[in-house]
C-alpha cells in the first residue's frame, strides 16, 4: 500500500450486499484511487465483480469488524462505509457497536446508508484532489 494513499473500509450486512455492489459499481473509478479494505464476503464480492484491489479481513461475525476497528483506532482507516441492515438483529452487535464507537472516538467519517456514503465519498474525493494539488500541505 502506498503510505500516502487514504484507506476506505467497506462493510455491508448480508441484506445490503447488493446495494454495496451497486454503490461500488457507480463509484469504481474513484474508489480505485483509495486503498480499500473490507470484511471477507463484502471484499470478495467487490473483487470478483469489479476487479478492485480490496484487502479482505475476516467475516464480520468472526472478527472482521474488530479488525477494521483496530485499524480505525491506529489511524490506518480514514473513512468507513458500513451499509447496515437496521431491521435485522446481528449476532455480533457488540462488535458493530464497538466499531461505530471507535469511528466516533477517532473522528473517522462514517456512512451507514447509501446516501450518506455518496456524501462521504464526495468529501473524500475533494480531500484527495486537495492532496494531489497541494501535496506539501498534507
Amino acid at each position: 500500500m502506498n503510505e500516502k494513499m487514504q484507506t476506505i473500509a467497506l462493510i455491508a450486512h448480508d441484506k445490503k450486499k447488493d446495494e454495496m455492489l451497486d454503490f461500488v459499481g457507480h463509484h469504481k473509478d474513484l474508489l480505485n484511487k483509495f486503498h480499500l479494505i473490507a470484511t471477507k464476503t463484502t471484499g470478495t464480492l467487490v473483487n470478483k465483480n469489479y476487479q478492485l484491489k480490496v484487502e479482505t479481513m475476516m467475516s464480520g461475525p468472526l472478527g472482521g469488524d474488530q479488525q477494521i476497528g483496530a485499524r480505525v483506532a491506529t489511524e490506518q482507516v480514514h473513512y468507513v462505509i458500513f451499509l447496515r441492515d437496521p431491521l435485522t438483529s446481528q449476532p455480533h452487535e457488540p462488535d458493530i457497536n464497538a466499531l461505530l464507537r471507535l469511528c466516533d472516538v477517532h473522528n473517522i467519517p462514517l456512512a451507514t446508508n447509501r446516501k450518506s456514503a455518496h456524501i462521504l465519498l464526495q468529501y473524500a474525493s475533494r480531500k484527495l484532489e486537495d492532496r494531489e494539488r497541494y501535496p506539501s500541505t498534507h
